[in-house]
């Protein structure tokens, strides 16, 4: 704890700081988020598989490990950037402190850097690759190796292994889960609203789904390229055949406009944060959002069956798709928040409305 350590990026600069958590040397993409809470709910969200994450808020651990706030069961990000790292917590919810947490996930973690410094570099530069390293010795070799460096097959890195399901109290309706990287609070949000939420893994066929005789289908966040993931891309184009009722969030957004003819890319350096302001094209009403992504939905040349629901407020990317021929929408942003603002709660009760129209299961 404490010993010194360099944080070497893809286009050759060098930030140094201090260590905590695991020892080690790391690689990966470097990215920053602009939330001002939930340090728990970005630590635990799988959307940052192979990341290594800038925290922009100055202070960080100052509440502690508090597990019910946890977003999945593992930390999936490669390392942790802050400015200040607060040793001694100070929440009663708190059951331990982030260096504790780090070593038992085995996550290196860096306090002292520049961060403000550190993220104007990728805000001008873009999203790059970098190496946390114990010394500057094979600098000149690193820089070629981190260059190289990819996220690939991430979604099968984070989703569930199995079938599995959790019942509401009262039960209104019955949702497949499609687990791509799913954040905890999307299931919560759905069994509060009556939903027996059934959880599936990301290799799932729309055969198999199809056959668990769901109202809808929820397609969950999740890490890497949404090009990569071709055959799911393949399974979600079934589903849609079929008039399944859909509602994806995140990567789901993502695929679920692959699989109807729209293209993806990769943006400068991401939407990350809970401060993200969106607009709803057909009220005007600007809305607050959580967000956690490096790709966007071109709003360019989409086919005539889709219509750009919610536009982001900064840079007028893609946030939100309605479809015209089939039971489907999709959001960029996070409704579910965990952390940020939950301004866009609404939009899962448009998913029951959804499912009440269409009736899926009740037409079999």
């Amino acid at each position: 704890m404490g010993k010194t350590v360099y944080l070497i990026l893809e286009n050759g600069r060098v930030f140094e700081g201090k260590r905590f958590g695991l020892s080690g040397e790391v690689t990966g993409e470097i990215v920053f988020t602009t939330g001002m809470c939930g340090y728990l709910e970005t630590l635990t969200d799988p959307s940052y598989y192979g990341q290594i994450v800038v925290q922009t808020f100055p202070l960080i651990g100052n509440y502690g490990v508090i597990p019910s706030d946890f977003e999945s069961t593992k930390v999936s990000i490669k390392a942790y950037i802050v400015r200040e790292w607060c040793q001694e917590p100070s929440n009663y919810r708190s059951e331990g402190s982030l260096d504790t947490f780090f070593k038992e996930q085995g996550i290196i973690g860096i306090y002292g850097i520049d961060t403000r410094e550190l993220t104007k570099v990728i805000r001008e530069s873009g999203v790059m690759n970098a190496r946390i390293a114990d010394s500057l010795e094979e600098k000149d070799k690193w820089v070629e190796a981190i260059r190289d460096y990819r996220i690939v097959d991430a979604v099968n890195a984070v989703s569930c292994e199995q079938i599995s399901e959790e019942k509401a109290e009262k039960e209104q309706y019955r949702v497949v889960l499609w687990d791509f990287g799913a954040k905890q609070n999307i299931k919560r949000q759905l069994l509060r609203r009556g939903c027996t939420v059934i959880t599936v893994p990301g290799k799932t066929t729309a055969a198999d789904i199809l056959a668990l005789q769901p109202d809808g289908v929820m397609l969950s966040n999740g890490p890497g390229d949404p090009a990569e993931n071709v055959g799911i891309i393949k399974e979600i184009q079934k589903l849609c055949e079929a008039r399944m009722p859909i509602f994806g969030i995140c990567l789901g957004h993502q695929l679920l406009a692959l699989s109807q003819g729209g293209k993806t890319f990769k943006l400068k350096y991401g939407h990350r944060g809970a401060n993200q302001p969106v607009i709803d094209l057909k009220t005007r009403r600007v809305y607050i959002t959580s967000q956690n992504h490096g790709y966007a939905v071109s709003g360019k040349n989409l086919p005539p069956h889709i219509r750009i629901a919610f536009e982001n407020a900064n840079d007028g990317t893609c946030e939100g798709i309605s479809y015209r021929d089939i039971p489907a929408f999709s959001v960029q942003f996070h409704p579910e928040a965990a952390a940020g603002p939950q301004d866009t709660m609404f939009l899962f009760d448009r998913f029951l409305q959804l499912m009440d129209e269409n009736s899926f299961r009740k037409a079999l």
